[in-house]
């Protein structure tokens, strides 16, 4: 009842501020540019912010090496969940615009709004650092390969014959949220903590600050574009149904199977662990793809309504995982 109770909770809380960004526009409140304006500030400067802030809080080089056997479990599943998801885009056609969004759901979830909240309610404290591997690499695969396939699948390259000869775009390649983690990174093995630090706590204030724009934003955004497509738009076609079984079904399946395989092998992890990082891994489709579609000229309307289904139908998700995972 715990995880059900959480997660209704976490989804009410995405639905009112979705719900205020689609009202606020259908009263003319916003503009008809400040979708892009929006779209705009979390991807350069809030995002950046946000991971920054969040990978220095959470994370230690000590960590990182201790729960390396996390990391292994999840860099695998999201590695074949990348194959299959390229596979059926393949094998469905999936059109120009949805692709890198289909790619995403089957890979990269909301570990942060979502899936933290409900890992504390689920297992506590003491299965915090467990959830920090994830999170590693969730980040890691969304803003590499995940941004760099919403930018690929720009649809507006085929009206342009001389796409195929352009230059290569660099930044395109590191998007600054990318380098915002990156940036993290190098801080995590300087010889003292950047976060403790006294005179550069203004700083850090003012990143959080920033940083704490990107949740309540996106969700805004995502009401904006509903507003504009219209409620009707929502429907469950057969690019939504699959990519919501990949995000379901085939991501929690695939780091179960790798789980699995290694006990089987010799290579046992402790069963909370175990336990997080399937619940982490059948999380919700990420806030920002709508956004991350935006930037790429993609199908904004089809990743508003796969992350919308996908926040919603997980109340009904998060139970039947917990009933599945008991036994691991």
């Amino acid at each position: 009842m715990t995880a059900l109770f959480t997660s209704v909770q976490s989804i009410l809380t995405i639905v009112l501020i979705i719900a205020l960004g689609y009202a606020l526009r259908r009263k003319k409140w916003f503009d008809d540019n400040f979708a892009g304006t929006i779209s705009k500030l979390l991807m350069q400067i809030a995002l950046p912010a946000s991971i920054f802030t969040s990978v220095l809080k959470r994370l230690s080089l000590d960590k990182l090496v201790s729960l390396s056997s996390g990391l292994v479990y999840g860099f695998g599943g999201v590695a074949l969940g990348y194959i299959v998801a390229f596979l059926l885009v393949k094998l469905l056609k999936v059109r120009p615009g949805r692709r890198g969004t289909f790619i995403n759901m089957f890979v990269n979830a909301n570990t942060i709004f979502i899936g933290l909240p409900l890992n504390m309610a689920l297992f506590g404290d003491k299965a915090t650092a467990y959830f920090l591997m994830y999170y590693v690499v969730n980040t890691v695969s969304t803003w590499t390969l995940g941004a760099f396939l919403m930018s690929w699948d720009d649809p507006t390259k085929a009206d342009n014959p001389d796409s195929g000869k352009s230059t290569f775009n660099w930044k395109k390649l590191l998007p600054p949220p990318l380098l915002g983690f990156l940036v993290a990174l190098v801080f995590m093995f300087l010889p003292f903590d950047v976060m403790k630090v006294s005179w550069l706590s203004f700083l850090i204030n003012a990143l959080d600050y920033v940083g704490s724009l990107v949740t309540p934003l996106s969700l805004v955004y995502i009401g904006i574009i509903l507003a504009d497509a219209g409620l009707s738009s929502i429907r469950f076609d057969r690019d939504t149904v699959v990519a919501l079984l990949g995000r379901f079904v085939m991501a929690p399946a695939l780091i179960t199977l790798l789980i699995v395989g290694g006990m089987k092998m010799g290579f046992s992890i402790p069963s909370l662990e175990a336990q997080t990082l399937i619940v982490q891994a059948s999380a919700p489709g990420l806030a920002v793809l709508p956004i991350l579609a935006d930037n790429g000229h993609g199908d904004v309307e089809y990743a508003t309504n796969v992350v919308t289904t996908s926040t919603v139908l997980f109340a009904v998700v998060v139970p039947i995982v917990m009933v599945l995972v008991q036994n691991i």
